[in-house]
């Protein structure tokens, strides 16, 4: 049985009060297609005031400790209280910008678990791992190293965000991202054993409402963790209905 679809949008370091409005419109159309799951990640800024308008709310960041001097960090209890119920851990950009590593995103992730979040956890190759042909052993190592051993079904999901395709408009063709999310599911399988085939994989590389519907039909795509298309609900809202529809 397929997997029941996220669309989650990241709208990274964008948005502001008058943005909730776009909120207002993505939540309508979350409670007009009951069939799939619905979240935006707004900026820390705008959780609370974006929690309770119809569409479930999730962090770009989590911290791993419970609370302490971490000046400019936000903790899963803090999160939980603003209003959030999802957490995205391990961002390529953040990997890439805040140079995480493989054990402080799993840290992170157990975290958000652990303080009653859902972690999203992110993997993905550059263009220069893929080029010389790693991008699988790649992705499996981070997976490795990225996955809480206690994750389960209810607790995580990963997203696969090919580097080189997020926010360049360039898009890995359905092969590839079917290979991709077969290595993907079989790591996940090995690494938690009865829970792997029900974790949800979402495909991260600039899905749009033209290509949505097509990545969304590839085996073991399980949704989307979108980016610039999920800051307005004209761009978002396709791309949720076209998962509704593949039930």
């Amino acid at each position: 049985m397929a997997n029941r679809k996220l669309i989650a949008g990241n709208w990274k370091m964008n948005g502001s009060l008058a943005a909730l409005a776009e909120i207002d419109a993505i939540g309508a159309a979350a409670a007009a297609n009951p069939a799939v799951d619905v979240a935006i990640c707004p900026p820390f800024t705008l959780i609370a005031p974006a929690a309770g308008r119809g569409v479930a709310i999730g962090s770009q960041d989590c911290h791993a400790a419970a609370k302490g001097a971490h000046t400019g960090c936000v903790s899963a209890t803090l999160l939980i209280e603003a209003g959030a119920t999802y957490a995205i851990v391990g961002h390529s950009e953040r990997r890439q910008d805040q140079h995480e590593t493989d054990a402080e995103v799993r840290a992170k992730a157990e975290a958000a678990i652990t303080g009653g979040l859902i972690a999203i956890v992110c993997v993905g190759e550059t263009e220069a791992e893929r080029d010389a042909g790693n991008a699988v052993s790649v992705v499996e190592g981070q997976l490795t190293g990225s996955v809480p051993p206690a994750g389960t079904a209810a607790t995580l999901v990963v997203a696969y965000e090919p580097v080189w395709a997020i926010g360049t408009g360039r898009t890995p063709s359905v092969a590839d991202v079917a290979d991709m999310h077969a290595a993907i599911r079989a790591k996940l399988v090995a690494l938690l054993g009865a829970e792997g085939p029900g974790v949800r994989i979402l495909y991260g590389g600039s899905m749009n409402p033209k290509n949505a519907a097509e990545l969304l039909a590839v085996p073991d795509v399980d949704g989307g963790l979108v980016g610039g298309a999920s800051l307005t609900a004209a761009q978002f809202v396709p791309i949720i209905e076209a998962g509704a529809a593949l039930g």
